[in-house]
């Protein structure tokens, strides 16, 4: 028999689990325990994945050619990008608050989430560890962020006997936490029957959690929308003074592929092939830009993370304040960075922002069901910013393209 997709199984997990909750919810309790293994299995990654990604990511960024002002524009463009992505998907998330209809008995006292209670200053001051291992033990995840930007670029600056071993290192260490990754991603399914059969046999009205979820998934796609129909074709048009719909159509392939396979990683050939060779950016541009882009420029991923975690805290009835929220955009956008360009990545990073903001992860359970059409959604999303980009950067330098 041909294996069933990953996101068949979960799908399935996903039925079976409302069911099972529905008719048995006094047997839940003989099954929870798979979503509270699953839900361990992911705290235990957060931590190192973050570490050696990051680390990895800002080592490696020497190695690429061509520094200096191309670098420069391209970070410019990167931050610029996804911050804009990720405003917007707080914009309508605070607008549509698609977590109020998603009532399932979860509200909480706000003073027993952690970020409320501190100051905005004191959050900013507390991003600098004392210890960055008690930061790790405390999930302090801005400190721990802090810490491995910084150890990342100053690995670059010492003797190339030093830096070499340490760079080896952390590649290493990070392609072993992605293998460990992977494997507990394929246990999302019993993960998922385990946390949502709880939920269900405590929520009071499935029928206001299939609203709220379905309002979630508006929000999300809308917000996706606007930013790659309106934002980016904008920028593109005014900024890097090429015609946006002649280089989407110049994008279709890698583009399709993108929605399909979910992975920007799996998808960066073909992307590199169509920006040069269609649009006519160079070796040069595409060879720098293109592949840093596919592992720190997520501006769909960013945009769905900062929409999740909004989700998730409304539904626990956290209302967090302009200050908090900056937080969580900040938190996003840097988690965005550490991200992998390979399918649910962005499960474990979402992990990462409830960490910072307080929320128990156990609500990632009620994201994961529709997390696959919006992860394909969001994969095309990161893949068009990236080329988008790419061009702009080109045209910028002088060159002539094809759009």
């Amino acid at each position: 028999m041909k294996k069933i997709a990953l996101h068949w199984q979960i799908l399935i997990a996903l039925v079976l689990s409302i069911v099972f909750g529905v008719l048995f919810p006094s047997k839940v309790k003989y099954i929870s325990w798979m979503g509270d293994v699953f839900m361990r299995a992911l705290k235990m990654l957060i931590i190192p994945l973050i570490l050696s990604s990051i680390i990895s990511g800002v080592t490696n960024i020497k190695s690429k050619e061509n520094l200096g002002r191309l670098t420069f524009k391209t970070f410019l463009y990167y931050i610029l990008t996804s911050t804009l992505a990720i405003l917007i998907g707080l914009f309508l998330v605070n607008i549509l608050i698609p977590g109020k209809e998603a009532d399932m008995g979860l509200a909480q006292g706000i003073e027993e989430i952690p970020i409320v209670n501190e100051g905005f200053s004191q959050i900013l001051i507390n991003i600098i560890p004392t210890n960055i291992f008690q930061a790790c033990v405390e999930n302090k995840m801005l400190s721990i962020i802090f810490f491995a930007i910084l150890f990342g670029f100053f690995i670059n600056q010492v003797e190339t006997k030093h830096s070499t071993v340490l760079k080896d290192f952390f590649n290493s260490l990070f392609e072993v936490m992605m293998k460990i990754t992977l494997f507990v991603i394929k246990f999302t399914p019993l993960g998922i029957f385990g946390i949502v059969a709880k939920q269900v046999s405590n929520s009071p009205d499935l029928v206001q959690l299939a609203i709220g979820l379905g309002k979630f998934m508006i929000t999300v796609v809308v917000a996706l929308i606007i930013h790659a129909c309106f934002t980016l074709p904008v920028i593109s048009k005014f900024i890097g003074k090429i015609n946006p719909f002649t280089h989407f159509k110049n994008m279709s392939t890698p583009l399709l592929t993108a929605f399909s396979t979910s992975s920007s990683n799996a998808t960066l050939p073909l992307t590199m092939e169509a920006v040069e060779h269609n649009s006519g950016v160079s070796n040069k541009i595409t060879s720098f830009t293109l592949p840093l882009g596919a592992t720190i420029n997520m501006d769909g991923t960013a945009l769905y993370e900062c929409v999740a975690a909004m989700f998730i805290a409304q539904v626990y009835g956290v209302e967090l304040s302009v200050f908090h929220q900056f937080i969580v955009v900040i938190t996003a956008l840097l988690t965005s960075i550490g991200a992998a360009g390979i399918p649910m990545a962005s499960l474990v990073m979402i992990t990462v922002i409830l960490t910072q903001i307080g929320l128990p992860l156990e609500g990632v359970g009620l994201i994961l069901a529709v997390d696959r059409p919006l992860d394909m959604l969001r994969t095309a999303t990161n893949v068009w910013s990236d080329s988008c980009g790419a061009a702009i950067i080109a045209k910028s330098e002088g060159e002539e393209l094809n759009v």
